[in-house]
C-alpha cells in the first residue's frame, strides 16, 4: 500500500516538476524551456519567475509580473541579456531567451509560474540545466621524421589542440593492436576567453610499422578528434617534398630560359638596326657620286 502511494507521488512530483538538460556553445544564445497548456491563461493573473537554483547571492533571472517584465529584482549578471517571447506568452510558452552565454551562466534554471485566484499558489515548475560547450580544433600530431631513429630507440611523438571547452579527454593508441599508451606529459591551459588548450606528449620504443593515433575528445558534444602518424605517411610527405622541390627547379629552369630568349631578340633587334642603318648610308654614298661622275664626262675636252 506504501510503495503504491510512493510510485503515485513520484508521478505527480514527475509531472510537476521537469527537468531539461540545455547544451549550448559559448557565445552562443540558449533558449529554456517552460510550457504550460493545462488550461486557459490570464497573463494579469500570473507571475513568471525564471530563476538560478544553485545560487544563493543573486537569484532571479528574469521576472514576468501581470503581462509585463518586472527587472527589480533581476541579478546584474543578466541585464538586458534575457528576454521572454511575448507572441507565445497567451500559449502557455514562458520560455527564456538567454543571449550570448558564457561560463558564468553554467547553472540549474527554474521556470515557476504561480496564479493569482483567490490565493497565489503554483500551478507549475520546471526545471533546465545549462551546460556550455565550445569544440576542439583539429588536434596536429608531431613525430619522429623518417630514417632519423633506429628500431628500440625511444622517439616522442606531441599532440596539441585548443578552444574548446569544457576540458577534454586525450587518448594516445597504438594502432597496430588499437592499445591505449599512457601520455608522458599531458598540460591543458585555461585561457581568458573561456577555453582550453590541450598538450600532451608520448614516449615509445620505435618500431618499424609505427602507427600512432592521437585522440581528443569532448564529451558534452559527443566529438572525437582524431590525428595519426604512420610510417608510410612519413614516406609520403618526403616524396611531396621531393617533388614540390622538382617543381620549384622546373618553375627556375623555365624562367632562365624565357630570359635567355628575351635576351637574344634583343641582340637580333640590336643586329638589324645596325645593319640597316649601314644600307642605308652606303644608299646615300651612292647617289651622291653618281651626278658628280655624269659632270665630269660632259665638261671634259673632245
Amino acid at each position: 500500500m506504501s510503495y503504491g502511494f510512493l510510485l503515485l507521488l513520484l508521478h505527480v512530483l514527475k509531472a510537476v516538476i521537469g527537468l531539461e538538460e540545455k547544451i549550448t556553445k559559448l557565445g552562443d544564445n540558449a533558449t529554456l524551456s517552460c510550457i504550460y497548456r493545462e488550461r486557459e491563461l490570464h497573463l494579469k493573473n500570473l507571475r513568471v519567475y525564471w530563476q538560478i537554483t544553485d545560487q544563493e547571492e543573486c537569484s532571479v533571472v528574469h521576472a514576468l509580473i501581470s503581462g509585463q517584465d518586472n527587472e527589480s529584482e533581476q541579478c546584474i549578471h543578466f541585464k538586458n541579456r534575457t528576454q521572454l517571447f511575448w507572441d507565445r506568452l497567451e500559449n502557455g510558452d514562458f520560455s527564456l531567451l538567454l543571449l550570448n552565454v558564457s561560463q558564468s551562466d553554467e547553472h540549474k534554471y527554474k521556470c515557476v509560474i504561480l496564479q493569482k485566484t483567490e490565493y497565489t499558489r503554483v500551478i507549475h515548475q520546471t526545471e533546465v540545466l545549462l551546460s556550455l560547450a565550445a569544440s576542439y580544433s583539429q588536434p596536429v600530431l608531431s613525430g619522429p621524421k623518417r630514417n632519423s631513429y633506429s628500431t628500440g630507440e625511444e622517439v616522442t611523438f606531441s599532440c596539441n589542440s585548443g578552444n574548446g571547452y569544457p576540458k577534454p579527454d586525450v587518448y594516445w593508441i597504438n594502432k597496430t593492436d588499437n592499445s591505449h599508451l599512457p601520455p608522458s606529459e599531458l598540460k591543458i591551459t585555461l585561457h581568458d576567453d573561456g577555453t582550453y588548450s590541450v598538450f600532451s606528449t608520448l614516449k615509445v620504443k620505435a618500431t618499424s610499422n609505427m602507427q600512432i593515433e592521437c585522440s581528443i575528445e569532448n564529451k558534452i558534444l559527443q566529438e572525437n578528434l582524431s590525428v595519426n602518424y604512420t610510417e608510410q605517411e612519413q614516406s609520403s610527405d618526403s616524396s611531396t617534398e621531393s617533388h614540390k622541390n622538382l617543381e620549384k627547379n622546373g618553375r627556375g629552369a623555365q624562367a632562365a630560359g624565357i630570359v635567355s630568349i628575351v635576351i637574344l631578340i634583343g641582340v637580333l633587334a640590336v643586329l638589324i638596326c645596325w645593319l640597316w642603318k649601314r644600307r642605308s648610308s652606303k644608299l646615300v654614298s651612292y647617289t651622291d657620286v653618281q651626278p658628280n661622275e655624269g659632270k665630269d664626262e660632259i665638261n671634259s675636252p673632245v
